[in-house]
């Protein structure tokens, strides 16, 4: 009759400690593990730099051991036990995802969740969510638009399934499937000294102010185009959206390169806006559909792949 009880006790101690750590504190661990400082995983949640310090120190005083090494001016570097526990973590904040869509959805029910980065949602999404309901009647289909940053962390804990996005952002732990190559775009003002040619070269670009996005990777990936040629063009302005983008643009506040090419040539605010190639081979960039993970996937995902391969502009 001892055994029995001293299992009981053990297993009522695990329920305690579970509780302890509540999914909230598995979050925020995830994302300094993703992030590698306080600063910069406060900054992507939305929370205060103090809240994420706290929370990682009671885990870790509940767990007995760190989670990370801490070095003045360096990046908090996983230690080794510290990154067992986030591939825990990032699991459990994956199944509990998925009960939360069962709720929403219908028990039982076939669910995808597809992902897609902003600024090709207003091409791409509708088109996407259309084709996977005529071809998947029976699945439930959810979406979500979001930054690079934010699909590379949903793909990896499992709030997404797949997303459409640019490929520069993803690495060999992605598998990618490309739909289409894209040309970028040269946005300007009809009286830019540039406006009378077909196609602009980024040689010609480098001279004018640029207007870059705020989205870290997109404005790092404009940037390093030119650094190919070794160029280092004055940046003018940061916007928070392609259409502010193209509103400084057409009124003459510098020059903005996109991969997201809309065919009005008026802004929202009544200005004209021309846009021209960019004619530098290299510049082209390829965009994905992509999941987590290198090997075999389920059959409703590669069900979705299929349905979604012939997505184009």
């Amino acid at each position: 009759m001892g055994k029995p009880s001293v299992q009981v006790i053990s297993f009522k101690g695990r329920l305690n400690f579970m509780l302890y750590i509540s999914l909230r504190k598995y979050e925020y661990v995830c994302a300094i593990g993703r992030h590698g400082s306080l600063s910069a995983a406060a900054q992507y949640l939305n929370v205060s730099q103090p809240a994420l310090s706290n929370a990682l120190t009671r885990v870790e005083a509940q767990l007995g051991y760190p989670l990370f090494a801490r070095r003045r001016g360096a990046a908090m570097a996983l230690t080794p036990q510290g990154r067992s526990f986030i591939e825990e973590a990032e699991a459990l904040l994956a199944s509990a995802a998925r009960l939360e869509n069962a709720a929403e959805t219908g028990a039982g029910k076939a669910r995808l969740r597809l992902g897609c980065f902003v600024d090709l949602a207003p091409f791409l999404l509708s088109r996407a969510l259309h084709q996977l309901r005529v071809q998947m009647p029976d699945v439930a289909i959810t979406y979500r638009v979001d930054s690079f940053e934010g699909l590379i962390s949903g793909l990896i804990d499992g709030r997404i399934d797949l997303a459409l996005t640019y490929g520069l952002s993803m690495d060999a732990g992605f598998t990618q499937q490309t739909l289409f190559t894209s040309t970028p775009h040269a946005l300007m003002s009809p009286d830019h000294p540039l406006a009378t040619q077909n196609d602009v070269g980024l040689q010609d670009l480098a001279h004018y102010p640029l207007i870059l996005s705020e989205e870290g990777l997109s404005a790092q990936h404009v940037l390093g185009l030119f650094r190919q040629i070794g160029e280092n063009p004055t940046v003018a302005h940061r916007a928070a959206s392609l259409e502010i983008q193209r509103s400084l643009a057409a009124h003459g506040e510098g020059v903005t390169i996109s991969y997201a090419n809309p065919p009005a040539k008026i802004t929202y605010d009544g200005m004209p806006l021309l846009s021209l190639p960019v004619s530098d081979p290299f510049a082209a960039e390829p965009v994905v559909l992509a999941r987590h993970g290198t090997g075999p996937t389920d059959a409703q995902i590669a069900n979705a792949e299929r349905a979604l391969a012939d997505l184009n502009t």
